[in-house]
């Protein structure tokens, strides 16, 4: 099966947001999916090889650059707005649920990386989606981030960025970081040789990614509990699809939310060498998209 892409617009509540919507060929309503990437990332990257992927499988899905960033509306550019994502994926659900070739009691959500919190906090309190996957994906709770840091460090990064904010505020001056950075001497938001060999090779040229974020979106990493959907799915099928071998997002918390899901939630291990190679690696990435068409296959199956 084979699919066409349509340039889309999605209504955020006055942020217009860009978006690419994949229809399958042949007769619909086809059961859609809401995508959603990782930090600083936009539709051209990691999500459209996901998306993409799955339309050929004969879903609707809808990737988007979220507020901010890309060719989506949204000031303060490059911020990370935990709180204006899940409203994004929101106005999404709405949009693709709306759309003549998408079935609306058929949509489901998938999340990578980033995106795979934000897919669960979102799926937890809408219940129009009936299915979630996710891939490699990180579950930001800020107990986690106390614990790792140690009360008083996590509280003084806090009034650091705090005081970030005051100058931001009294200045009209917005401070920005790179992004990626192999050099570290060069503060990033993503340091390390890793995330700097998928943004800052070709592996990931796309002309709406730009390698710097706003400093204050660390302290929306640092305070988003994507992890409490959890809490909230109900009996929502949940799958979360991970690689053995991740410094960036953990297997452990992947199989922590699992458990903390329920008897709908399943975890499905891959034998990846890092993070990325579910950006973009065959070897790894067709795999989780086998796992994600048999999930949607058994869960959004038409009546």
């Amino acid at each position: 099966m084979t699919h066409t892409l349509q340039n889309v617009t999605i209504n955020a509540f006055g942020i217009e947001l860009a978006g690419h919507l994949r229809i399958p060929d042949g007769p619909g309503p086809h059961p859609g999916l809401v995508f959603t990437g990782p930090f600083t990332g936009v539709k051209e990257q990691v999500v459209a090889t996901y998306a993409a992927a799955l339309a050929d499988r004969g879903y609707a899905t809808l990737a988007f650059d979220h507020r901010n960033y890309g060719a989506s509306e949204g000031h303060r550019r490059q911020h990370e707005d935990a709180m204006g994502k899940l409203e994004d994926l929101l106005a999404a659900t709405s949009a693709l649920a709306d759309h003549e070739d998408v079935d609306a009691d058929r949509l489901g959500a998938v999340g990578v990386c980033m995106g795979g919190g934000y897919a669960l906090r979102h799926t937890a309190f809408d219940p129009r989606i009936k299915a979630l996957g996710v891939v490699a994906a990180a579950f930001n709770d800020p107990a986690d981030m106390q614990a790792g840091m140690g009360t008083d460090g996590y509280r003084n990064v806090l009034a650091d960025l705090a005081t970030v904010a005051e100058a931001e505020v009294a200045s009209g001056q917005i401070e920005y970081i790179n992004a990626v950075s192999d050099d570290p001497d060069v503060p990033a938001a993503m340091g390390g040789q890793e995330p700097f060999d998928y943004y800052g090779t070709e592996r990931s040229a796309a002309e709406g990614w730009e390698n710097r974020v706003t400093r204050l979106s660390i302290r929306e990493l640092l305070t988003f509990d994507a992890a409490k959907g959890a809490d909230f799915l109900g009996d929502t099928p949940f799958l979360v699809v991970h690689g053995r071998n991740d410094d960036f997002c953990s297997p452990d918390a992947a199989a922590r939310i699992v458990e903390r899901s329920g008897d709908n939630a399943e975890l499905r291990w891959l034998d990846t060498t890092n993070h990325i190679d579910l950006y973009d690696n065959p070897t790894y990435v067709e795999p989780a998209i086998d796992h994600l068409t048999d999930w949607f296959g058994s869960h959004l199956a038409s009546n």
